[in-house]
């Protein structure tokens, strides 16, 4: 999540590492707030894969600042994370919005259409928090009220992005 967050921000514009730090913590620091000791050595691997680049400029202070960006590499890598993403990216609720942060920068309408096709067929599959004898647990069944609550707010939510997910799909497949 952290080294596609990089690459989605960086496939915008370039940016300096503090920059790039408060979009990412931006976008998901409220779930899996991201520390120096995770975002440095992820640019450090992205950098030595050949993904992106550093420049130093002069600082708007006395330090100079390193700025980020992708090189052609680094943006067909990104293009094909958002092509073809791993199963918990698209399973995983936070995963999956940071996935969605960056799929306009995919070309083709027909390729969004098909990773918002996978998401909609995991939130087609029965699942719930609980399990009894094998079996998805529903609110309803749920023997206090707390997981009720639980089960109710997930209910709700999938209900509501299961039809965003119907009508995106529907506009994407009208785009020329």
């Amino acid at each position: 999540m952290l080294e596609l967050s990089i690459l989605g921000f960086l496939y915008e514009e370039p940016l300096h590492g503090y920059e790039l730090k408060e979009r990412i913590k931006g976008l998901s620091g409220h779930i899996r707030p991201v520390s120096d000791g995770a975002l440095y050595p992820a640019i450090a691997r992205l950098a030595k894969a050949g993904a992106l680049e550093q420049r130093t400029e002069p600082g708007s202070g006395a330090a100079p600042r390193r700025i980020l960006s992708l090189t052609d590499a680094g943006r067909a890598g990104l293009l094909e994370r958002l092509r073809h993403p791993k199963d918990v990216e698209i399973t995983d609720g936070q995963r999956f919005f940071t996935l969605l942060a960056f799929l306009r920068h995919l070309p083709d309408p027909a390729e969004q259409a098909a990773v918002l096709r996978r998401r909609q067929a995991f939130l087609d599959t029965p699942a719930s928090f609980f399990y009894r004898d094998g079996e998805p647990v529903a609110a309803e069944q749920a023997p206090d009220l707390f997981r009720q609550g639980m089960l109710r707010i997930a209910r709700a939510t999938g209900t509501e992005e299961k039809k965003w997910l119907a009508e995106a799909i529907r506009a994407l497949e009208d785009k020329p």
